[in-house]
């Protein structure tokens, strides 16, 4: 059975690109938008969760390689969150969420995924400040966790975080959230495996489109290109199936 419905084929996978696209030009993989694109096509529950860490392994990927290629990527501000982010998405990956639960969940965090595009929290950098270690491993173990559980790599909360603390500047913070999306999204993807799920294996067909939107996100996104307008357009769309979700 199709994951979505052929009459909509078409437009799903323009859409699709556009994510992968708007994600990957700040850095991130695009989770959240591919499982609101999901809410909204109706995708089964059971779906949603593994097709977005695919595509989130892949876009997250690129947009790393760009944004190291830039040199915004600093490993001292990287490695105390995936230090414990990483087994704790493991862990996450492993549980199982009621639809219900899930659906609310997921709602919740796609609507602060909106409001970051908005720019409620990263409308400015805040002063430098020197990384807090240990608050930083606690913060990337609570992310992990959470990313793992909801099929997310945890950029989209992580990036309003270090900005808002002052331990990035914008492109470090671009450059630091993919790595974080990709390990944690493997680490994911692992305890999803591990606890004996049947993958979709129709979401490899999605790779191509959101591979190409990705390229194309990262390659303007290390550079200059910015497009308020379509972020907006995205976060209306996250925020209608967030609504969707929790209704």
């Amino acid at each position: 059975m199709s994951i979505v419905n052929n009459d909509f084929l078409i437009v799903f996978g323009v859409l699709l690109a556009v994510v992968a696209f708007l994600y990957s030009s700040v850095g991130h993989g695009g989770a959240s938008g591919y499982l609101a694109l999901m809410a909204i096509f109706a995708f089964p529950v059971s779906v949603m969760k593994p097709s977005a860490l695919l595509l989130n392994l892949f876009v997250s990927g690129i947009s790393f390689f760009f944004y190291y290629k830039k040199d915004f990527f600093k490993p001292r501000l990287f490695y105390p969150f995936a230090i414990t982010s990483v087994p704790a998405a493991f862990i996450g990956g492993m549980i199982p969420l009621e639809n219900s639960f899930y659906r609310i969940l997921l709602g919740i965090v796609l609507i602060l995924a909106a409001l970051r595009l908005f720019g409620f929290f990263n409308s400015k950098e805040a002063e430098s400040t020197k990384i807090n270690i240990p608050l930083a491993m606690g913060i990337g173990f609570g992310i992990g966790l959470l990313s793992g559980m909801l099929g997310i790599g945890g950029g989209v909360i992580l990036s309003p975080i270090l900005l808002l603390l002052g331990w990035a500047t914008l492109k470090e913070t671009a450059a630091i959230s993919s790595l974080f999306i990709l390990v944690n999204s493997i680490a994911g993807l692992s305890g999803y495996f591990m606890g004996d799920k049947t993958f979709p294996t129709e979401s490899f067909y999605l790779v191509p489109i959101a591979v190409f939107g990705g390229m194309l996100g990262a390659y303007y996104g290390s550079g200059y290109f910015s497009n308020k307008v379509l972020k907006y357009v995205l976060a209306t769309v996250i925020l209608l199936a967030s609504v969707k979700l929790i209704v």
